[in-house]
């Protein structure tokens, strides 16, 4: 394992631990047994190595828009929501803490903003999947992607909230779960 692997590694127990808020920049260094001169030499700052255990460390869908055309829309979509489910339930205990410090969150929004980055980027994702579905003709020329997209990262969203309240590690069930969301969400036949 590179120094790079371990300090997103201890990134992401302490962050998982103590929530981003918390979290410093002194401890990660310190539980991945380097100096926090090293982590700079990997990472440009804290809001940094955020975006990267997020993108690294968690179940993502990367890129659901190569998807069109593949497999079943239904079975695409049912993956990209279980994928949602287990990305949301695995951050929350670190990314809540954000909004009860404002100065973070303040800089949390510029750093992923600057880094084509946040929370909008599922939902957008899943959108232009969606759209590329309905240009191909595999949903009705009427659906609307950015609705669905919206109720089904939305839905992800408040299932992994609750989970996450009720002490647990995953989402009960879910790929039922993830199932019954796209079921909902698509049109009869598709």
């Amino acid at each position: 394992m590179t120094a790079r692997e371990k300090i997103l590694d201890a990134a992401f127990t302490v962050m998982h631990e103590k929530g981003l808020a918390a979290a410093t920049t002194k401890e990660i260094a310190k539980a991945a047994g380097y100096s926090e001169a090293t982590l700079y030499k990997y990472f440009d700052d804290k809001q940094d190595i955020f975006i990267r255990v997020l993108s690294e460390k968690m179940p993502l869908f990367s890129e659901p828009e190569s998807l069109v055309g593949t497999g079943t829309v239904r079975g695409n979509l049912e993956d990209i929501t279980e994928t949602l489910l287990r990305f949301y339930v695995r951050s929350f205990p670190i990314a809540a803490s954000i909004f009860s410090a404002p100065p973070l969150l303040l800089a949390i929004r510029e750093g992923t903003r600057a880094r084509n980055a946040g929370p909008r980027t599922p939902i957008d994702s899943l959108a232009r999947y969606l759209e590329g579905e309905r240009a191909a003709g595999r949903l009705p020329a009427e659906f609307d992607s950015a609705s669905c997209a919206q109720l089904l990262a939305g839905a992800a969203m408040q299932q992994a909230f609750l989970a996450t309240f009720d002490g647990l590690d995953e989402v009960p069930r879910v790929k039922k779960l993830a199932q019954a969301l796209v079921a909902a969400a698509l049109p009869t036949g598709s």
